[in-house]
């Protein structure tokens, strides 16, 4: 005996229901996302341009401990000149690619020196020596890299594991300035380099407390809708299945 539930009114019937829960997971996947997306009204440290660079020394002193979450991104100047002697190598993987970050500290006037990330160079790759003489860069001011986001590799001389201050020091016999400057595409110091590109802002994430209202709706509403459709296909099985003309009992 053929199904009554595969008659073309409830093929019908099925399709709708189908559709009904695709559009429903569909509607509360969109909407979760949304609840939980950074909220980029709330980006904190925002890449700053570069022509709006401000004189380094307006925001650190040599030793001065830097907060990741305050000059972080900042674009800053500097003026001095680089140390070539005492140029490093960091271990860094790009796309499956071993390379070096190419570092370097310029001092400055008064002695210290602020570390500089000149860019990447794939291994085996000649670096280019660094511009002699006085020079004046801009560039955008990162926190130091903490050991724990270090991958651990084994170094070489004339290599370091990471770009942190606190590595650094036992390096380089200059006073520093916490962090680094990563330079942009177009600096004479990163010729033939693949500079480091901008840093990232770092955003907060913030609950949309209304796209978490409607994840919940949407939810609700395709559990209900697959709730009614399977009340309405155990009804009609049951009615199939009483004798003719006696009613059917109740679906508890």
């Amino acid at each position: 005996m053929r199904s009554p539930l595969l008659s073309p009114r409830w093929l019908g019937i099925h399709l709708l229901a189908i559709l009904v829960g695709v559009v429903c997971v569909a509607g509360t996947a969109w909407q979760f996302v949304r609840a939980f997306e950074p909220d980029r009204e709330v980006i904190t440290n925002p890449v700053e341009d570069l022509a709006g660079a401000v004189p380094l020394t307006d925001l650190l002193e040599p030793g001065e401990y830097m907060h990741p979450d305050s000059f972080a991104n900042s674009a800053v100047e500097a003026s001095g000149h680089y140390d070539a002697d005492a140029q490093l190598l960091v271990p860094r993987v790009v796309d499956g690619v071993l390379g070096y970050d190419v570092i370097v500290p310029l001092v400055t006037d008064d002695g210290a020196a602020v570390t500089v990330n000149r860019g990447w160079a794939e291994e085996g790759q000649d670096v280019p020596p660094v511009p002699g003489g006085e020079v004046t860069v801009r560039g955008w001011l990162l926190p130091p890299v903490k050991s724990e986001g270090a991958v651990p590799v084994e170094v070489s001389e004339g290599q370091v594991s990471r770009i942190a201050t606190s590595v650094l020091i036992n390096e380089w016999d200059h006073p520093l300035y916490e962090g680094y400057v990563t330079l942009p595409e177009g600096d004479p110091a990163t010729a033939s380099l693949v500079p480091a590109p901008p840093p990232e802002p770092p955003t907060e994430i913030t609950i949309n407390w209304r796209s978490l209202s409607y994840t919940v709706q949407w939810a609700m509403f395709g559990v209900s809708a697959m709730v009614f459709w399977i009340i309405m296909m155990r009804r009609e099985l049951r009615e199939s299945r009483s004798p003719e003309g006696q009613p059917a009992a109740a679906v508890s």
